[in-house]
């Protein structure tokens, strides 16, 4: 019979660690001297200090295995937001999370930490200074959201303190950085196929993008700050770069720094969001004989067309949050890290 490790307060596991955020999670943990299990479907790097276990997230007993001697565990794992499978977010937003809950009680886990989403509570109309009491998004506008809001919650009720068990969320928004596979990679791809020369409509939206560095930053102040008497305790804390900028011009400053143009004609808003509603309709209809996969969802409409960013006040207050990279350091950092995107590279 194996040994069951007894709990280190510097012993954590990243589920998702291979992943973009979970990545750059796992290398600032090492560097303040935890010893990290990442759980993951796959290995993407080797970092001395760090154990891979490959698994299944809704097989339990792979779980377990990654969770030994475990006592803070960071949930980061999800499938990309772009992705259209309902199937799929169900299973890793919904189940997945389930088996992580049921995982960490049985190992003694003390402490969990979920990567959610700000979008829980976008419907696609504008949000301004957005505070965490705002209502969840009764009509989620996409299956990843859907899945997002029963994932949170689900974490959230576990909290439990009479039996050692501490969970909170941390809601970044817009994440971008080095090694983003993502936000600057597809910008690129719809750059050189002719995509970004409009702007969907005024172009004065405000949004939080929020640099990678500042998200890992206020997980893991969350992490060492949840305890019993804590008010993180069973709550959900906005993460971002504090910095709203117009969506546009965070667009273009990418773009430009890349080598690219920058979108100048505009397109009405409603215009554009109409006629995504009609492709994702028709791609709907069309599933069971032929897939689809249009390029701007109602989602990405309504994210380039809204107001949508939020306050880190109950951050600022509960955890002493403040971002460690400004905006534009973090654009230049991020643009210099992808050269091999550049026009003509």
């Amino acid at each position: 019979m194996a040994t069951r490790l007894r709990p280190s307060s510097k012993r954590c596991a990243v589920i998702g660690g291979s992943g973009f955020l979970g990545r750059h999670l796992v290398e600032q943990l090492v560097a303040r001297g935890y010893s990290v299990s990442v759980f993951d479907m796959r290995q993407s790097y080797e970092l001395q200090g760090v154990t891979f276990h490959l698994g299944d997230l809704c097989d339990k007993q792979a779980l377990l295995s990654a969770l030994q001697g475990v006592s803070l565990v960071f949930h980061c794992a999800s499938p990309a937001p772009a992705s259209d499978d309902r199937a799929l977010f169900q299973r890793v937003n919904v189940d997945g999370t389930r088996t992580v809950l049921q995982a960490c009680r049985e190992a003694g886990v003390q402490k969990l930490v979920l990567t959610s989403s700000a979008s829980v509570v976008f419907e696609g109309r504008d949000i301004k200074d957005g505070k965490e009491d705002l209502p969840y998004a009764k009509k989620p506008i996409d299956c990843y959201t859907e899945t997002k809001i029963q994932q949170e919650k689900l974490v959230l009720d576990a909290c439990d303190k009479e039996k050692g068990f501490l969970t909170v969320a941390i809601r970044p928004h817009g994440i971008f950085g080095p090694r983003d596979p993502q936000l600057v990679p597809t910008l690129v791809e719809m750059a050189r196929g002719g995509k970004m020369k409009f702007i969907i409509g005024d172009g004065s939206n405000l949004v939080d993008f929020t640099f990678v560095e500042n998200v890992v930053h206020g997980h893991i102040l969350a992490a060492e700050l949840l305890r019993p008497e804590s008010p993180l305790c069973g709550q959900a804390y906005h993460i971002t770069n504090d910095e709203p900028v117009r969506f546009w011009d965070f667009m273009s400053q990418v773009l430009v720094g890349l080598g690219y143009d920058a979108p100048r004609y505009h397109l009405p808003y409603w215009l554009v969001y109409g006629l995504a509603l009609l492709l994702w309709l028709l791609a709907l209809l069309l599933r069971p004989v032929l897939r689809l996969q249009p390029t701007f969802t109602p989602m990405r409409v309504a994210l380039a067309g809204t107001h949508h960013y939020y306050s880190c006040s109950r951050a600022k207050r509960d955890m002493g949050y403040k971002p460690l990279v400004g905006l534009q350091e973090a654009i230049v950092r991020t643009v210099e890290s992808y050269p091999h995107l550049r026009r003509g590279a």
